[in-house]
């Protein structure tokens, strides 16, 4: 069985596959992001990296419309149906690293506690406004000129087990609203509010008069319940570098180096620095826009451009892959701009293993995101105490 002396895994956040099983109990039936683009392109959606690595190979129901079955990449394809409970970034990206969440966390329909409402407002002595399950451009959109007024907090959830603090960055300073958010979290810490992420949104109003979020974003997160994958990796000296929301989603633990990012853009490049540095073993980079610049906006026009402009870059990314180097690109759940609401969408995920000395190959329908942990952990000769997940390397 060959091992690599790196693994470099890229989640292309959002980009699911097609429903998943048990979509109908998320309301998710008929999601299907990757097809669903493809068809509002009319089969004119340009990923040739994509097309090169597979991405048309994998099993589906119906072909991605415009999309060739293609092997011009040695490679080895499949997708992953998810187990956690959730469909959020911290549901996906904690199973990928061995820890599925295994009980739902708190949603709040009606809005958040009075209670809660009242510390926050206490805590950074300014005021809350709309507290309501809601769009997070259109809290902007609606609440901007609100908030700048008054220098109050937008605070708005989703479907998802998230609270999320919107302001003006020349009315709440970043760090302010850092500072309120880490307020928010270890609160929160101390509840029985089990709640998965709390938000940073900062935003500024452009010289149209219009608002727009900005790359100051951050997450506070629950803490894992269990050992992760990076945990393992970094207690035997395998040195781990997340770019991205990665180091946010995992509250810090397990990272070595933490590189923050502006776009996917701007995370692609910074995978391709980091491959100069072969320090790290263990490369796990996210790309966010696909999810809250196009996703949650319903916006498959934009969303299928930039899913052109990353498969551009990913032209450089696979350049730099050696033959000791493993290259695994994912998803970490759906968001199908076609579909109705603004939330996630219950799918699978695409799985695309590529080294330039692999054989093409079929990885199949794997049962859960632990998979891709598993083989990262077997790569490199380690266990896991929750030994979930089952690995694939032998397959490569």
């Amino acid at each position: 069985m060959k091992r690599f002396e790196r693994i470099i895994t890229i989640v292309l956040d959002s980009v699911g596959i097609g429903e998943a099983p048990d979509a109908k109990s998320f309301n998710d039936q008929g999601a299907d992001t990757l097809g669903h683009l493809c068809s509002y392109w009319n089969g004119k959606l340009a990923i040739p990296q994509l097309e090169d690595l597979g991405i048309g190979r994998i099993l589906r129901a119906t072909p991605l419309k415009g999309i060739k079955a293609k092997s011009g990449i040695s490679s080895a394809v499949g997708k992953m149906r998810e187990v956690s409970a959730g469909k959020d970034s911290l549901d996906g990206h904690w199973e990928m690293m061995g820890v599925p969440v295994d009980s739902a966390l708190d949603t709040f329909p009606n809005g958040f506690p009075q209670r809660l409402v009242e510390q926050i407002e206490q805590f950074s002595n300014r005021r809350v406004i709309l507290n309501q399950v809601y769009s997070g451009t259109r809290a902007i959109e609606d609440y901007g000129e609100e908030q700048i007024a008054e220098g109050a907090l937008i605070v708005y959830t989703s479907g998802d087990s998230v609270l999320q603090v919107a302001a003006c960055e020349t009315v709440v300073p970043v760090e302010e609203l850092y500072r309120i958010c880490r307020f928010i979290r270890f609160t929160l810490d101390d509840s029985g509010w089990q709640i998965g992420r709390v938000i940073a949104r900062p935003f500024i109003r452009m010289d149209s008069g219009s608002f727009r979020r900005t790359a100051n974003r951050r997450d506070y997160t629950i803490v894992p319940g269990h050992e992760t994958v990076l945990d393992i990796l970094s207690t035997n000296n395998i040195s781990v570098c997340g770019i991205g929301k990665i180091n946010d989603i995992f509250s810090g633990r397990g990272i070595d180096r933490k590189i923050h990012t502006t776009s996917n853009q701007d995370g692609l490049y910074q995978v391709i620095n980091i491959l100069e540095d072969k320090k790290y073993r263990f490369i796990f980079a996210n790309l966010v826009d696909f999810d809250s610049q196009y996703g949650h906006r319903r916006d498959p026009r934009g969303y299928g451009k930039e899913l052109e402009r990353v498969d551009h870059l990913l032209q450089s990314v696979i350049a730099k892959i050696s033959e000791s180097d493993l290259l695994l690109i994912t998803a970490d759940h759906g968001n199908d701009p076609t579909f109705c609401g603004h939330d996630h969408t219950r799918e699978y995920v695409p799985l695309i293993a590529y080294s330039p000395n692999l054989t093409n190959g079929d990885l199949g329908i794997r049962e859960t995101f632990c998979d891709l942990g598993a083989t990262v952990l077997e790569n490199f000769n380690l266990k896991s105490k929750q030994n979930i997940g089952a690995s694939f390397l032998g397959q490569l």
